[in-house]
């Protein structure tokens, strides 16, 4: 299956709902793909993309850490599939040569992706079904 290459469009917070969504737009195109994540994993977004340097690694710094002192590189996430409204994710590491794909919610692949400064993809069949365009 194809997979699309997509970039972190906007954080919006619903406080109504209670939710906090990020916004991925195709990078050549104009589907957005709306992902509810959890407070902790849209605060780590959004002070990377901030550009601010908490006290001591967060989570994600952490495991962003560990990839490239175990020699790894964060080749790309992907957005793989959508079961009962949950959103299922991949990180794609290269080491030695091989690739590697590791299970990962959509919300901690994107905040490791951004540490990362990895491409952000999604599965065709997952954008066709619950994309929506800008316009």
């Amino acid at each position: 299956m194809a997979i699309i290459e997509m970039e972190l469009n906007k954080i919006r917070i619903d406080e109504n709902r209670g939710e906090q969504v990020i916004v991925l737009k195709e990078k050549s195109g104009s589907r957005i793909l709306p992902i509810v994540i959890g407070i902790m994993e849209v605060t780590a977004i959004k002070m990377k993309i901030s550009g601010v340097t908490p006290p001591r690694p967060m989570t994600h710094d952490l495991l962003y850490a560990t990839i490239k002192k175990l020699g790894a590189e964060l080749n790309k996430i992907i957005i793989t599939k959508l079961e009962q409204n949950t959103f299922f994710a991949k990180l794609v590491l290269q080491i030695d040569g091989r690739m590697e794909e590791i299970d990962a919610r959509p919300s901690d692949s994107i905040a490791v992706a951004i540490r990362a400064k990895a491409p952000i993809f999604v599965e065709q069949g997952v954008l066709d079904s619950i994309s929506t365009n800008l316009d």
